[in-house]
C-alpha cells in the first residue's frame, strides 16, 4: 500500500499541512527554538508524532542527517514536555510495511517519473547517485504511506525554500508537487505562510521559484535578515505618516531600528533643534533633502541630518531596507514637524 496523492479538490493548506510547512522549513534552517514552537503549534492542531517523525526523517535527503538528527532530538524533547505537561498527544498510525517482494527500485523509478511529469529521469552523470535518488528517497522513503505524496513534496519545497542556493531544485519540486497533485491554489498560499512564520527571504525565494515555473513575472526583491537586525513590531503609532508598511524595534544606547518594506517611504518632515542620525544596516534605500537629489542609502552609509532641513528617507522599490536612527545635539524645544507624503509620481522617478 503506497502513499497516494492529494485530491484534486484540495485547494487549500490543511492545518497539518501549515503545520508541516513550517515544520520542514525551520528544519532546514536550523533554528531549534522555532522548530519546537511550530512542532507544539502542529501536535496541538491534531498533527501526529508519526506524521512529525516521517517528515523530520524524511528531511534527511534535502537538508542532511545533522539537521534532521537534531530536529528528532527536539521533536522527543517537546513529546515529553507535552506529556509532563498533560498536553495533547497523537502518536497516530506508523507505514504500513512492504511486502517481501517489494521492489524499492523499480517503485521508485515509477514515483520519479510521475513527479518528473511522466518523463524518465536518468542521472547517467552519476549513476550511484542516480539509485539513491530512485531506490532510496522515492522507492523506500516516499513509498511510507503515513504521509501522502502530495504532503511529501509540500515538505520538500518548504525546506527548500529555507535554503539559499538551491532555487533550480526548488522550482523542480514546485513542478512536482503539481504532478503529484498539489494545486496551484495551494502552492501560491506557500510564501505568504513562510512569511508570516519564517521570514522574508524564505518567502520571496518561494514566490521567485512560482514565477518562474507558472511563466508569470516577477521582479525579485532584495530580502534582509531579521536575525541580524530584528523587525520588530508594526509601527502603528507612527503610520499615518509613512506610505507602507514599517517596523520598529528598539535597542541599546537609546537607538531605534526602522525596517521598510519595498516602496515604503516616510513622509517629508523637519526636525526642529535636533539632528538626525541614520545608520544603514540592510537592504537597499532613499534619502532626500528638499531641494536636492535622492542619495541611495546601502550598508554602511551613515547619514547626519540637519536640524531645519525638510527631508525623507525609506526603502527602494525592490528591496527591503533597514537603519538604525538616534538623535544628537537635542535643544530645549526639539520636536518634529511631519509634512506631505512622498508622492507616487516623485517615488517612482527614482
Amino acid at each position: 500500500m503506497f502513499a497516494t496523492t492529494a485530491s484534486s479538490q484540495d485547494m487549500t493548506l490543511s492545518i497539518k499541512q501549515q503545520a508541516l510547512v513550517t515544520i520542514a522549513a525551520n528544519e532546514a534552517k536550523g533554528d531549534i527554538k522555532g522548530l519546537k514552537a511550530a512542532l507544539n503549534d502542529g501536535l496541538e492542531q491534531g498533527l501526529t508524532v508519526n506524521e512529525s517523525k516521517e517528515a523530520l526523517s524524511q528531511l534527511y535527503a534535502y537538508t542532511g542527517f545533522p539537521r534532521s538528527l537534531n530536529a528528532l532530538g527536539a521533536l522527543q524533547q517537546v513529546i515529553k514536555e507535552r506529556t509532563e505537561a498533560g498536553l495533547r498527544i497523537d502518536e497516530g498510525r506508523e507505514a504500513d510495511p512492504q511486502p517481501k517482494d517489494y521492489n524499492a527500485l523499480k517503485q521508485g523509478t515509477e514515483v520519479q517519473t510521475r513527479l518528473c511529469g511522466g518523463q524518465p529521469f536518468t542521472y547517467t552523470f552519476a549513476p550511484q547517485t542516480d539509485y539513491y535518488l530512485k531506490a532510496h528517497l522515492f522507492g523506500d522513503i516516499f513509498a511510507r504511506n503515513n504521509l501522502t505524496f502530495a504532503d511529501r513534496e509540500i515538505i520538500t519545497i518548504a525546506a527548500i525554500s529555507a535554503l539559499p542556493g538551491c532555487e533550480p531544485q526548488l522550482q523542480a519540486h514546485v513542478s512536482g508537487a503539481r504532478n503529484m497533485g498539489v494545486s496551484d491554489e495551494v502552492l501560491m498560499e506557500m510564501p505568504a505562510l513562510l512569511e508570516t512564520k519564517i521570514g522574508t527571504a524564505e518567502a520571496e525565494r518561494l514566490r521567485c521559484a512560482l514565477a518562474t515555473v507558472f511563466g508569470q513575472d516577477h521582479s525579485p526583491v532584495q530580502t534582509v535578515d531579521f536575525s541580524v537586525w530584528p523587525k520588530g513590531e508594526p509601527n502603528t503609532a507612527y503610520a499615518q505618516f509613512f506610505v507602507g508598511n514599517s517596523y520598529l524595534a528598539q535597542m541599546e544606547d537609546g537607538m531605534t531600528n526602522v525596517t521598510f518594506e519595498p516602496r515604503c517611504r516616510n513622509n517629508w518632515h523637519i526636525h526642529h533643534k535636533q539632528v538626525q542620525v541614520l545608520i544603514c544596516v540592510a537592504g537597499r534605500g532613499w534619502y532626500q533633502e528638499w531641494g536636492k537629489k535622492p542619495q541611495e542609502l546601502t550598508p554602511g552609509t551613515i547619514i547626519a541630518i540637519p536640524a531645519e532641513v525638510k527631508h525623507w528617507h525609506g526603502a527602494q522599490k525592490d528591496s527591503w531596507f533597514q537603519h538604525l536612527t538616534y538623535h544628537k545635539d537635542v535643544q530645549n524645544g526639539a520636536s518634529n514637524e511631519w509634512c506631505e507624503p512622498v508622492t507616487d509620481e516623485v517615488y517612482n522617478s527614482l
